[in-house]
């Protein structure tokens, strides 16, 4: 489908569209950071049940609920991405374009609180 740039011009548009793509790749990356997050405590599982009393594993780990919520938000990202492409080639269409950083620092922050969860936890199980 092809779209013609009233008052917003081409490169305007190619720029929306390479900024969903860019969205993207990072719902993609924090989806695929999130599945690793998961299965790396099922294999810390597995290795405790295949060493026995041996190794010092708790019961009861956070990766997997993070690591299920990362996958969560990288597929939430993705689609607030598709709604924040269409609502910025409608504003590029009638000539008047509002910028609004919310959903970069929604997804920042998240990001930040994550990561310090998981530091907390190795710091926790070292």
């Amino acid at each position: 489908m092809e779209r013609s740039a009233k008052k917003g011009n081409t490169g305007d548009h190619l720029a929306n569209e390479r900024t969903l793509l860019a969205w993207v790749r990072t719902g993609i990356g924090i989806m695929g950071f999130g599945f690793i997050v998961v299965k790396f405590s099922l294999f810390v599982r597995q290795i405790s049940i295949a060493l026995g009393n041996k190794a010092n594993v708790q019961e009861h780990g956070y990766s997997g609920p993070i690591g299920v919520v990362l996958v969560a938000v990288g597929a939430l990202s993705l689609l607030l991405a598709v709604v924040r492409y269409h609502q910025t080639a409608k504003q590029l269409e009638r000539g008047e374009f509002k910028y609004s950083p919310k959903l970069l620092y929604g997804l920042v922050a998240f990001i930040f609180i994550s990561g310090l969860l998981l530091l907390a936890y190795l710091v926790k199980t070292a």
